[in-house]
């Protein structure tokens, strides 16, 4: 990342990391940043992790937790005040009270947990303060997916988005935004009508690859679909153009503003968020909704692998030493955790795992990422389901069973979000290859060719103590990500 960052940008970055390991001499502190793709369950996994730590949850695999060497775990302010609150309460609400699925990430938020431990060793219980803050940073992947084009011109971000948008598994829905596209002259004279209409067409476009039909990933520019106090500057509203000319393009062209518009998109809102955000985590957590990628085909899958290999070279990972740890932040710890584990029988659990880990495997190699652990895991923050078998013509099938949320269809019968059924959510194959190789599947095939019925859940129900006090959300593996995320800073 070090190219895509000028000698400013590093003195900041450097002056920002030196104020912060300054304040952790008195209060040590962890920056834990939290990302996925649309839909993976950014919000939900913050959620059940607060409050299955301040509540004394069941996770067993997590050591400081299981041996009671936490005392306690509460919230506190955060110490970014221009940062919006990660709004925990209204979350744990809607999954508890209403048993409602949050709403998803739109923009960067935070919250700062803070946990109360012993050390497991004596020497450890003389040197450490027994305290740890998490500074939790909620975001969406896709405005991660931004930072490379820090080291693009427009005019190979056009060139990318015309390739991509031509493979076959864009073409379909691509195919208006290329037909406007292709009518522009980009030597013409700047024209605002026009540069509106192809922007908004270019978003319709990076919107229907984000649908569940659909299922891509990499479509950037990430803030156009979540475009917050952004929306209508011009700093949103360009697109990429085609067949421009080699070298700079002529003043009052229509080329000369679009690429005037992505040079201030890259300097106003892309830089920041490195600089302020990325560049300084030390641990990072990626979600992924593999599941539904293996459902709408091969394409999606490897569209899932170029996804995440963008995502890792975005990183500063590795061990930083005494001296440079000072001055530059690295993420020493990479969780990619397959999200939503719960809608499989826990037989597929180790398959939908070695998906994901060839997946990474290939992404960390393409990135060329080193110096960093990186894991994968697949997990439920919540779990929405529970497990067991039916017999059927003489065969004991192993289901999952739960309450599909109002209007899902299952054979034709549609749910009323309040009756509990039992599926059979099918297998995932033993051969990782078999998932890439896959056709891509048309939304009409998917229900009979995808290898999983996928069905939303409600959350589940939770039921409260005699004192009133709601019982822990319960999840698959929640402790496992906690324990390689956090345990070695608890030790």
């Amino acid at each position: 990342m070090a190219k895509l960052t000028t000698f400013t940008d590093e003195a900041k970055i450097a002056f920002d990391t030196l104020m912060e390991r300054t304040g952790s001499l008195v209060t040590p502190s962890l920056r834990l940043g939290v990302t996925g793709l649309s839909r993976a369950g950014k919000t939900v996994f913050i959620t059940s992790l607060v409050h299955n730590l301040t509540q004394g949850g069941r996770m067993p695999l997590f050591e400081a937790h299981a041996t009671g060497r936490i005392a306690r775990a509460y919230l506190q302010p955060q110490p970014d005040d221009a940062v919006p609150r990660f709004q925990y309460e209204d979350h744990l609400a809607a999954l508890v009270k209403d048993r409602i699925w949050p709403d998803s990430t739109r923009a960067i938020s935070e919250l700062r947990l803070t946990i109360e431990y012993q050390s497991a060793s004596s020497w450890g219980r003389m040197l450490s303060a027994g305290k740890l803050s998490i500074d939790i940073v909620d975001y969406p992947g896709e405005w991660l997916l931004d930072l490379p084009l820090l080291g693009k011109t427009y005019a190979e971000f056009s060139r990318d988005s015309f390739a991509i948008a031509n493979e076959t598994a864009h073409l379909g829905f691509a195919e208006n935004w290329l037909r406007e596209a292709a009518d522009i002259d980009a030597l013409a004279p700047a024209d605002e009508m026009t540069a509106q209409r192809l922007a908004r067409s270019f978003t319709d476009y990076l919107r229907a690859g984000k649908s569940d039909e659909q299922a891509l990933s990499t479509l950037p520019p990430g803030r156009f679909l979540m475009p917050g106090d952004l929306e209508g500057s011009p700093a949103l509203t360009f697109a990429p153009l085609p067949d421009l000319p080699e070298g700079s393009f002529k003043n009052g062209s229509l080329a000369a503003m679009m690429e005037r518009r992505y040079e201030s998109y890259k300097t106003h809102v892309v830089k920041p968020f490195f600089r302020e955000h990325i560049a300084r985590l030390d641990r990072q957590i990626v979600l992924v909704d593999a599941m539904q990628a293996i459902n709408a085909g091969g394409a999606a899958v490897r569209d899932l692998e170029r996804a995440l290999t963008e995502i890792l070279a975005c990183f500063r990972a590795g061990r930083s030493n005494l001296l440079t740890g000072l001055i530059q932040k690295r993420i020493g710890r990479i969780l990619i955790a397959a999200t939503k584990a719960d809608h499989l029988h826990h037989e597929s659990h180790n398959r939908l795992e070695a998906i994901v880990r060839r997946l990474v495997d290939r992404a960390a190699k393409n990135a060329d990422i080193s110096g960093a652990e990186i894991d994968v895991l697949a997990m439920a923050a919540v779990r929405a389901t529970r497990e067991a078998t039916v017999n059927q013509n003489g065969d004991t099938l192993p289901v999952i069973v739960g309450t599909p949320l109002k209007g899902e269809v299952i054979d034709g019968d549609v749910f009323d979000g309040e009756t509990e059924t039992a599926i059979f959510p099918g297998d995932l194959p033993q051969d990782t290859q078999a998932i890439f190789e896959q056709p891509e599947f048309s939304p009409q095939d998917r229900a009979r060719e995808a290898p999983i019925r996928f069905v939303r859940f409600r959350p589940p129900l939770i039921k409260a103590d005699l004192d009133g006090i709601h019982l822990s959300l319960p999840h698959i593996r929640l402790d496992r990500a906690m324990q390689f995320l956090l345990g070695d800073r608890l030790a």
